[in-house]
């Protein structure tokens, strides 16, 4: 699918598109980007050949559509299906949302975020979600803007690391 920014962008036009196996070394990158900002590069373990593996290998664990300004990828975004057993259909989860920094508003990120509402609807998905980080202010106003609504009243756990390995062990 194709997405051209209904006013013309003063960084340029505007295509967002499906991502293929030779993108995996751009989406590492742009990872790797996204971790610096979040302060949190060191977490990055994942290479270029493992998100190949993952991402177009026989049994995608996710799905990658990239951003291009003037056909140059500045941006991009990860994500997946989960599900709604209270709503019986899965939703749309966002992974990572990244814009390179020199490309932030010229209406690139809003584009990637619109495309994905657009294959939300098409497949009849009950809810499109992500998570932001509570420091990241400019984010958090970018989605309250488009729309989206903080849920305050849920608070996300994980499991990793030794401690899944322990729980998984009992």
């Amino acid at each position: 699918m194709t997405l051209r920014h209904p006013t013309s962008s003063p960084q340029g036009a505007l295509h967002i598109r499906g991502a293929t196996r030779a993108d995996a070394p751009l989406i590492f990158r742009f990872i790797c980007e996204l971790a610096e900002y979040e302060k949190a590069r060191h977490e990055v373990e994942t290479t270029a050949d493992a998100l190949a593996d993952q991402l177009f290998g026989s049994n995608p664990a996710a799905e990658v559509v990239i951003g291009e300004i003037d056909g140059v990828a500045r941006g991009f975004a990860l994500f997946f299906h989960n599900f709604s057993t209270w709503r019986g259909k899965r939703g749309l989860y966002l992974e990572d949302l990244y814009v390179e920094p020199a490309s932030r508003g010229a209406g690139l990120g809003k584009a990637l975020l619109i495309h994905l509402a657009k294959i939300a609807v098409e497949r009849d998905c009950a809810r499109f979600e992500w998570w932001v980080l509570d420091w990241n202010e400019p984010a958090l106003k970018f989605y309250e803007s488009l729309g989206a609504k903080p849920m305050s009243e849920w608070t996300v756990h994980r499991v990793d690391g030794d401690a899944l390995k322990r729980l998984a062990a009992h």
